[in-house]
């Protein structure tokens, strides 16, 4: 690798990381926001948020890997042809081909870095991420802990804490059970406590009063208590996940045991196809931009304003390389021996790559204009 290729792959590394670190800041604060509120509100610590924000991190960074690849070539290529040092590689001889060798590395260094994060770390952190979900929601003493609110842990069940104290004495306490139309019943009490044993998961409360409506006579009857238990384990989910996503499945069952797969988890062979060949179409596509990107700035010529209308018409070609992978993907699910055509969208990039550097390697000769001849005077 010669000096200016090494200078170049440092720059396209550099803007790489900068838009990376740009694009998933962005991305991460648009869907933190409600995710905070979603696990604050359900009784969980910060710690919790913070553990599920780090599990989302593979991928979200795999989404936005692509725009930053795109994006780093793009600005590079620029700001080296704004800065004439392209101009200068080029009058001495070297090619369009022969400076793409740096462009070309820097979309294998970024397509590994994709494959160990979409085939490896998001399955995983995917999977992680849902046993959590499944841990957080079974924790029914973390959603009922919440005093002040009217809190619904299961469809028809209406929860209701006045306070709650410091040793976990509850006061105030409302339940609602509608679960049956034909017998529902309300527990109201001066105080209660949570209660966790063998037998399950107990909401005993002490001093209240039970009303329960017969709509079939039509009666409501009260009974006032000095205590009595009501059984809330049924309203946590303890049991594990039934069945995983798609997304969370590893990459090895995926290529292994395809049809154990399918049959105990209820997967089609063309949704499973169609994620296996998706997360190695990603490696192909982070290649693919950075050539079009360096590519399309290529045909335009030296100038101090920049290469804007080069820039639009990379950013199009983008577009239209997502808009075909968007195409593709039901195709294959309907259909998966047609697999090959998730790697399109990489092969349309690379292939007009290609006849960019072809145009800009080979210009067209523009017709120089005869200057006029001037004809002796006679003496």
């Amino acid at each position: 690798m010669s000096r200016f290729d090494g200078y170049f792959l440092r720059q396209l590394l550099i803007l790489f990381g900068f838009f990376t670190l740009v694009l998933v800041g962005v991305f991460w604060i648009t869907r933190s926001v409600s995710l905070f509120d979603r696990v604050i509100s359900g009784g969980q610590s910060a710690m919790v948020f913070l553990e599920f924000t780090a599990l989302t991190l593979p991928t979200l960074i795999r989404t936005v890997m692509p725009m930053a690849v795109f994006a780093a070539a793009v600005y590079a290529t620029n700001r080296l042809s704004r800065e004439s040092e392209l101009t200068v590689m080029l009058a001495t001889g070297s090619s369009p081909w022969r400076l793409a060798r740096a462009v070309l590395l820097f979309g294998v260094i970024t397509g590994v870095m994709m494959a160990i994060i979409s085939v490896f770390l998001r399955p995983a952190s995917v999977e992680q991420l849902e046993i959590r979900q499944a841990e957080v929601a079974g924790d029914v003493t973390a959603q009922l802990l919440n005093e002040g609110e009217f809190l619904h842990p299961a469809e028809g069940v209406t929860v209701y804490i006045g306070g709650i104290d410091l040793d976990g004495t509850l006061h105030e306490v409302f339940v609602s059970d509608r679960r049956d139309p034909e017998n529902a019943v309300s527990y109201s009490s001066v105080t209660a406590y949570l209660v966790n044993n063998d037998a399950g998961i107990h909401l005993v409360m002490v001093d209240g009063v039970a009303l329960r409506l017969n709509k079939e006579g039509k009666v409501l009857s009260s009974t006032l208590f000095q205590d009595a238990s009501y059984d809330i384990s049924e309203l946590t989910n303890t049991n594990p996940m039934a069945r995983r996503s798609l997304e969370a499945i590893p990459t090895a069952d995926l290529i292994r045991n395809r049809d154990e797969v399918s049959a105990t988890e209820g997967f089609s062979q063309g949704k499973l196809i169609e994620e296996l060949h998706q997360r190695f179409s990603w490696i192909a596509i982070c290649i693919a931009v950075a050539l079009a990107g360096y590519s399309t700035l290529m045909l335009g010529s030296f100038s101090r304003f920049g290469l804007w209308p080069q820039i639009l018409g990379a950013f199009t070609i983008l577009v239209l390389l997502e808009g075909v992978r968007g195409f593709v993907s039901p195709v294959v699910i309907d259909d998966p021996e047609l697999w090959f055509l998730l790697y399109l969208p990489a092969i349309m990039g690379v292939l007009i790559s290609g006849l960019f550097l072809l145009f800009a390697g080979r210009p067209l000769m523009r017709k120089r204009q005869r200057a006029p001849q001037i004809m002796p005077t006679p003496a």
